[in-house]
């Protein structure tokens, strides 16, 4: 879900203004990459922010699944 690629440990949240590591850049995949928002939601992200968003912000933003069928 990486907004703006960030190398700085030290990355601030642009939403909640919480100190986060953005892991776009590492080696391992970043947490970011298992959220999924739909892409109106991406897109008014992308708009709104010129940065990444912590990984919390992004959970809350996602939609919550599905009720299981029954």
């Amino acid at each position: 879900m990486s907004l703006v690629r960030q190398n700085d440990d030290r990355d601030v949240c642009p939403r909640c203004g919480a100190a986060f590591h953005c892991g776009v850049a590492d080696a391992s995949a970043c947490a970011c990459t298992t959220v999924r928002l739909d892409d109106g939601t991406l897109a008014a992200l992308r708009t709104q922010y010129e940065r990444c968003l912590c990984l919390r912000c992004l959970l809350e933003l996602q939609p919550a699944p599905s009720p299981a069928p029954q």
